[in-house]
């Protein structure tokens, strides 16, 4: 949308979930123990990032991020009220458009927040 300055069309959303859903069953084909695992529910149903995935996972979900940093004073900037909770276990910070922010402690997903959105547990 950020691109095009548009919603997608009805063709671009399918073209998306049948390209989502086929990098998930490649994912799998190369993990088979996640498959099998409650934790697929996240990918299959819910199609969402969770707090303990690795940054695979997160990128298979989420894309790409925009930006990353491990600088603390950018990561307390992003985490606003929440830093306190967050820089416990964050190392590192992921940021995606619309005031996401994913926080890494080495490869698994330690926290989230979203820009004027109360802390996701």
């Amino acid at each position: 949308m950020a691109g095009y300055a548009r919603t997608p069309t009805f063709e671009e959303t399918f073209a998306w979930r049948d390209d989502l859903d086929k990098r998930i069953s490649d994912y799998f084909v190369k993990h088979p123990e996640i498959a099998v695992s409650p934790q697929a529910r996240q990918f299959r149903v819910e199609r969402r990032v969770a707090l303990g995935m690795t940054r695979e996972e997160v990128t298979l979900l989420a894309g790409r991020p925009d930006s990353t940093t491990a600088e603390t004073a950018a990561m307390e900037t992003a985490a606003k009220q929440f830093w306190p909770q967050v820089r416990e276990r964050a190392k590192e910070m992921w940021a995606y458009p619309n005031g996401w922010a994913l926080y890494f402690d080495g490869d698994r997903l330690v926290d989230m927040t979203v820009a004027g959105k109360p802390r996701i547990e």
